[in-house]
């Protein structure tokens, strides 16, 4: 029996989001089921210590779209992403952080970006386009910008925002990016988007609405040490210094 490709797979890395992804889930499932297209989300259980696994275990019964992968242990956001990303079967593959931060509404301005030809579509805070509506604690907000300027000077010119969660690929981009990714923490977006920049992609920067959402898991000083640090793993993976982006 031939099973039909979904055309959109929604990953979702979960660790300890027992009180945010219930809400979040009956949010996607209303908006994916009023597009009338074929799609399957799938939650990545990231070792969490809470009742995730548990609460997606019980969503799943009647949304046969919904699946459920669990890592054994806590590998990290990045590894979470990619296991989801390697595993799902959609043509367009998002994925999207729990508590929404980026609407899920969001979508069809990634997906157009799609359309006119970018192989990887992000949603970015830092165009003109963009709305942010519920702002970062200043610290938070002063961290992100100032480790996206280093990262556009010493890695990915012409990129003004890669830290958002909320990004769109091509299952053929997705697959190549994702199966080179060597950094399961937080720094996987650059290094995500530096693949696609290596691989001679497309890659679209979006404007979209944003708020911020309580209950990060970013701790600002040992965090910020690390991204520096894999900022300099970074530089030495980088082979192309053409951008190949465009701003949305």
């Amino acid at each position: 029996m031939l099973v039909r490709r979904p055309s959109l797979s929604v990953v979702i890395p979960a660790y300890n989001e027992e009180s945010r992804l219930s809400p979040s889930l009956v949010v996607i499932r209303e908006f994916l089921e009023a597009q009338d297209i074929g799609y399957e989300v799938v939650v990545v259980d990231d070792g969490s210590r809470d009742r995730t696994a548990e609460l997606v275990r019980g969503a799943i019964v009647g949304w046969p779209e919904l699946s459920l992968v669990q890592l054994p242990q806590n590998r990290g956001k990045g590894a979470a992403v990619q296991q989801g990303m390697m595993s799902a079967r959609g043509v367009h593959r998002l994925f999207t952080d729990a508590d929404l931060s980026t609407p899920i509404s969001e979508l069809p301005k990634l997906q157009e970006a799609l359309r006119r030809g970018a192989e990887v579509a992000i949603a970015s805070r830092a165009l003109r386009a963009s709305e942010v509506q519920v702002h970062q604690p200043i610290h938070r907000e002063l961290m992100g910008k100032t480790y996206n300027r280093l990262l556009r000077a010493m890695v990915l010119p012409g990129l003004f925002d890669t830290q958002c969660g909320f990004k769109l690929f091509t299952s053929a981009a997705a697959e190549s990016c994702f199966a080179r990714l060597a950094c399961p923490g937080f720094g996987f977006d650059a290094e995500v988007l530096l693949h696609a920049r290596n691989l001679g992609m497309r890659v679209a920067e979006v404007g979209v609405v944003w708020r911020n959402a309580k209950g990060t898991s970013v701790n600002s000083l040992p965090d910020s040490w690390r991204m520096l640090a894999e900022l300099w793993q970074l530089r030495r993976m980088r082979v192309s210094p053409r951008p190949v982006a465009e701003r949305i």
